[in-house]
Formats: C-alpha cells, structure tokens, sequence
C-alpha cells in the first residue's frame, strides 16, 4: 500500500479491527452488484469509496427524471445515460483505483451464473423477484455471499445469506418462489427517498464486514424497517430442509 492509499483509508486502517489487512481484503475483492437504482446507489458509493478492488455492476435501465429522487449516484446530466456507465462515471471520480466493470445487460442464465462465479460477494439490489431468485439460484450454487436488501413505500429490508455455510438459509427458504410474494415496484407503490439510502448502506456495511471477516453478519436474520415510525423489529431465519434451492446442499 503506498503513501497516497495510505492517507486515503487512515480512518480504515485506524481501526483495529480492519487495520492495513482488512484494507488489503478489501483492495483485493470482488464484488458483485445488480442493480444500479436506489439500493445499488449506496452500496456502489460505499464499497467504492471503502477501496473494494473490483466492482461490476449490473443495469439494463438508463437514467430517468425520475429516478433522481432516491438514485444518488446519479446526476441530471446523466439523464438518458445506461445506469451502468452513469455509475462507472460516478465512481471513478470518488475514487479512481477501482476497477469497474458497468454491464448494460440484464443478466440471467449462464451470464449470470459465471458473474457469480466470478465474485468473491454478490449484492442483490434489483427490483423483482425472478431476478432475486435468479441470483439466490447462483450463489447457491456457487456457495458465494449473497447480501439482500429491498425498499418500498417506507418499508425495507436487508439479510445476508451467507451460502458459504451449509447451515445458512438461502433466499428461497425465505421467500418460496411459487410463494403468495408479488412485486411491488417503486413506479407504482411510490418510496421515501432516503428508505433505499439506509437499507443500501447496511447492505455495503453487511458485505465489508463479510469481506474482511469482522463482526457478526446479518446471516440468519432479517431486519425490517419501518420507516415512518422508524422501528426495527428482527425475524430469525432457520433453513427450510425441503428448500427446492438449497435443501440438497451438503457440508462439504
């Protein structure tokens, strides 16, 4: 680490449970984020800006009007432009020594499958639930971290599937894919711009701290938020042994 990175993630290094290893973790992951809206906004600003090594991000959408209430890593100028290389933009300029990969693609299939490969994290900050499923699918195979977070209306939620663990649940353990869970989008339910800013940066904070081995994750736990009284509440998470995704996994 030279003098330069040295000062730009003192506050990092100063603490002792990161210290210049935990930054030279972060230095060298790769993480993998889908979705560059109201969640990936934080979560790509944070983990850049953390000096995470390798970031690609995910977005078939562009920049729209509206889309600026919320989706901070985005600009009015940007407006038109692939959320994907609008993030790429953003991000070099906070902090140029990472390496972002932007892919304007909906990613599925084999696509995916090698993109969570590929990564040492995977952050699901997508807006429905087949591309959810998608990627649970992937990282369960894969046996890759998954941080999740969603946001709606004053409502969010984040957890952490950590599939490295045999024991840990898996998104479908949680949501079942045939389940009663409908998507609500943002476009007709509405969001409270800041919702998506704190979920999105409990997520970066989720995959850091995964990243660097610190701490106690989010693993088998989901917080909930509500943001209009501002209370938490917790629901433990148990693996569902029956689990059409991950109930075959074994130890090894």
């Amino acid at each position: 680490m030279n003098d330069d990175q040295l000062l730009r993630y003192s506050r990092h290094i100063l603490l002792p449970q990161l210290g210049i290893e935990g930054q030279e973790k972060f230095r060298r992951s790769h993480a993998l984020v889908i979705g560059a809206g109201g969640l990936g906004s934080p979560v790509a600003l944070y983990l850049a800006a953390a000096g995470v090594g390798k970031l690609t991000i995910c977005d078939n959408d562009a920049v729209d009007l509206t889309n600026l209430q919320r989706q901070i890593m985005h600009r009015g100028d940007a407006i038109g432009t692939p959320k994907a290389e609008s993030a790429r933009r953003t991000l070099a300029m906070i902090n140029p020594e990472v390496n972002v990969n932007a892919l304007t693609e909906r990613i599925a299939g084999a696509r995916l499958d090698a993109l969570v490969r590929d990564a040492d994290i995977v952050l699901d900050c997508s807006d429905n639930f087949a591309t959810r499923h998608a990627i649970n699918r992937a990282c369960v195979a894969h046996r890759k971290p998954l941080v999740s977070g969603a946001g709606v209306r004053f409502d969010g939620q984040v957890a952490v599937f950590d599939l490295r663990d045999a024991r840990s649940p898996c998104y479908h353990c949680l949501f079942p894919e045939h389940g009663d869970s409908e998507d609500m989008r943002c476009a007709v339910m509405g969001v409270f711009a800041p919702l998506v800013g704190i979920i999105g940066s409990m997520q970066a904070a989720e995959a850091l701290k995964l990243i660097a081995g610190i701490g106690a994750s989010l693993s088998g736990r989901l917080l909930l938020l509500d943001a209009l009284a501002m209370e938490w509440r917790t629901a433990r998470l148990k693996r569902d042994p029956a689990c059409a995704v991950c109930g075959k996994r074994s130890a090894a």
